[in-house]
This record gives C-alpha cells, sequence and structure tokens, in this order.
C-alpha cells in the first residue's frame, strides 16, 4: 500500500487494497519522525478502528514532545502475525488433517473470511469486527450455521496459532455470541411418501436411445438405502465393495460426519440392490457417475421428482422441506413410532451423544405412557394383595 501525506506534518495514509469500511477502502495511519538522526516510522492505526489523521497527529506532537524531555520513547513491540499467514499455515494443516483434505476450510476462508482479514494482524482483529461480520452475513441472506461455521473457523486458527507458538494473544472468537441454529429437520416421509418417491426415482429416468437398455436406477438404490439404514449420502457415495459383508449382512460406514466407522443392518431390498451392482475390484465404489467417477453430492433430480409430487408445495420453512437428508431422519422417526429406544436409534444413526437423538424422543410417546400406565397396573395389583388393616378403637 503506498503512503500518501495528509495536510498534517509528518502523517500519511494508506489505503487498503482489500479491506473495507463503510463500503470504501479501510485507511491505516503512519507518522514519521526523527529519533537519534534517525528517520522512524510508526503505524497509529485503522480508521475502522477509530483513528484520524488528527489522532495521528496527536500521536507524533506526543512522541516528539517525550524526546524533548529526555522521556523514553515508547518500546516498540514486535508485530503480531497477519491473519492471512496464520490463515496459509492453517490450510496446509487442514489439508493433511481434516476430512475432505480441508475443502469446507478452504471455501469458508476465500468467500468469508479473506477480504475482511487478509490484510489484519492478528491482534488487530476485535470482537466487534466479527460481530460485524455476522451482521453483514445476515444481511446478504446467509444462513447461521454458515456464520457459525466462519467463526469456527476464525477460532481455530487462533487456537492453531497459539499451539504452534506465533501468536499468544486473546482469541476475539471467545467474546462473540454463535448464532443461534434451528435447522434440525422436523417432518420426515410417511410410508406412503416414501413408497411413491422410490416409485418416482426408479421412473424418473430420460429414455436411452436403445430401447433395449437397462435404467439407471442410481438415485433410486441409493435413497433406499438411506431409508432403510439412515446413512447419510456421503457415507452412501463412499460404500466400496470392501464395505459390503453379505455373510454378516452388515454395511461398514466409513469416513463418516463423525470421522469414526459405524456398521449398518443391511435389510433384504438393500442385500438385492447391492448384489446386483457389485463391482469386482474390492477397494471400487459401488456407485459412480458416468465417466466411473466418485459421486460427490446429490443429483438435482431428486429435488426435481420431490417437487413433481408435491411434497414440498407451499412449504417455506427449511426444517419442513423434504430433501435427501430427510430420508435419514425419516429412518430414525420411524424407529422411534415403533417404541425403540433413543439409545438404539443414537447407535444405529451414529451420534456421539444422547443429546443429538433426543430430537425423536416427542415420537415415542405412546411407548412411554405403556411404560407408565404399566406402573401404574403393577400398583394397583399389589394394593389388590394388601389387606385392610382394621381401624383402632
Amino acid at each position: 500500500m503506498e503512503r500518501k501525506r495528509t495536510r498534517f506534518t509528518g502523517v500519511y495514509e494508506r489505503k487498503a487494497e482489500v479491506r473495507k469500511f463503510k463500503n470504501k477502502p479501510d485507511i491505516c495511519y503512519d507518522i514519521t519522525y526523527k529519533s537519534d538522526k534517525k528517520l522512524v516510522w510508526e503505524k497509529v492505526g485503522w480508521q475502522s478502528d477509530g483513528y484520524s489523521a488528527v489522532l495521528a497527529s496527536q500521536v507524533r506532537s506526543e512522541r516528539l514532545r517525550s524526546m524533548r524531555h529526555g522521556q523514553d520513547l515508547p518500546k516498540k513491540k514486535k508485530s503480531a502475525p497477519l491473519f492471512r499467514d496464520i490463515a496459509k499455515r492453517y490450510q496446509e494443516w487442514s489439508e493433511d488433517n481434516k476430512k475432505g483434505k480441508g475443502a469446507e476450510d478452504k471455501s469458508r476462508y476465500d468467500n468469508h473470511l479473506k477480504h475482511r482479514f487478509e490484510e489484519r494482524r492478528m491482534d488487530g482483529i476485535s470482537p466487534f469486527d466479527l460481530e460485524r461480520m455476522k451482521v453483514e452475513m445476515v444481511g446478504a441472506g446467509l444462513s447461521p450455521k454458515t456464520i457459525s461455521h466462519c467463526l469456527a473457523l476464525v477460532r481455530q486458527i487462533y487456537n492453531k496459532a497459539r499451539d504452534w507458538g506465533l501468536y499468544a494473544g486473546e482469541n476475539p472468537v471467545s467474546k462473540v455470541k454463535k448464532p443461534i441454529i434451528r435447522n434440525q429437520r422436523q417432518r420426515f416421509f410417511s410410508f406412503e411418501e416414501a413408497v411413491t418417491l422410490l416409485a418416482a426415482l426408479r421412473q424418473d429416468k430420460r429414455r436411452k436411445k436403445n430401447p433395449g437398455e437397462l435404467k439407471d436406477t442410481k438415485l433410486h438404490d441409493m435413497a433406499l438405502i438411506s431409508l432403510h439404514s439412515g446413512a447419510r449420502a456421503g457415507e452412501i457415495f463412499n460404500l466400496k465393495v470392501q464395505d459390503v459383508d453379505f455373510e454378516t449382512s452388515l454395511l461398514a460406514l466409513v469416513d463418516t460426519k463423525n470421522n469414526e466407522t459405524r456398521h449398518a443392518i443391511m435389510t433384504e431390498a438393500v442385500r438385492k440392490i447391492l448384489e446386483s451392482r457389485m463391482p469386482r475390484a474390492p477397494n471400487t465404489y459401488i456407485f459412480t457417475d458416468r465417466q466411473g467417477r466418485k459421486i460427490k453430492e446429490v443429483s438435482n433430480a431428486f429435488e426435481r421428482v420431490i417437487d413433481g409430487l408435491g411434497f414440498n408445495a407451499g412449504v417455506t420453512d427449511p426444517r419442513q422441506k423434504l430433501t435427501f437428508h430427510s430420508l435419514r431422519h425419516t429412518f430414525a422417526s420411524w424407529l422411534a413410532l415403533r417404541g425403540e429406544t433413543i439409545q438404539t436409534i443414537a447407535e444405529l444413526l451414529g451420534h456421539k451423544t444422547l443429546q443429538m437423538t433426543m430430537r425423536y424422543s416427542h415420537l415415542t410417546k405412546d411407548h412411554k405412557r405403556r411404560a407408565v400406565l404399566g406402573l401404574e397396573k403393577d400398583f394397583a395389583r399389589s394394593k389388590s394383595k394388601v389387606k385392610p388393616q382394621p381401624a383402632s378403637a
């Protein structure tokens, strides 16, 4: 950034290339003076932090006054590292240690953090800056979950900087309130809706050029597996031949959201699908795209079928909309309606804590009612066995 003189003696300003303040380039103010016949440059601060050319001039006057009276100038402390330098090192670490080679972290940094904090030093990012980021992201229509992920990334960058001995200052995220996330799926498929959806997915395919060519039921098959096992889309994408054990009727779901492997029970319908799709090589993905590559996202054909069936017609609340992830939610909801325990559902879903599964507890109310009424019957039976005591005279 090029320094330019201001109307104040010895005060210069630099306009940021990326950093913004009130929709304009932020301005950093520097002062210069001579100490022991040497020219000294000193950064005063950014306009966004409350500094101005007038304030910078006052700081310069204080420095000159101190030198005239033989007072020591403030000792220049070592500058804190730039946020971008720590972020770059964090991304390198993330590529080697996080799921997906840190792709999500990189995306969040490039899209939401880079233009805001790239030129800031680690001690120059305040809780107020992060609060302002929250407001701007909300104004841009971004979800509370996205905002929460970005705050978490900033927190992790500061924590790693401390672990690596690169910065020992305060983590500004510790004083920022996280947005409340209300995105838990509430609606699930009824049995009739699930049957209708699977039938539509099987039929929803453009005609092949060759009339005798079989239709690709890949999307139908993945949906059925999720509905019968509670597997996430990503867990199904990761399925390989070596993860399927027909003898024990178990599926090994690897690289899950919790970075752990859990086993799903194979229903007869799932078995038939997998037997028909088994490639030869053990390390081969079961579901691939037309080029034989691993699938990375659910086809938009799923949403098209849902819309065609009118399942989401008039629904505006995201929690009430039916999506591919609703299949996993439906699996758990159906188990709860059958009276299965929260502990069993948690184990089948791969939840680390029961708190994550408690959202299904309201569906087990009939099971709870039977338990309470059973206690009442036991009490009544015991009461009938007790002989009444004669009244005292």
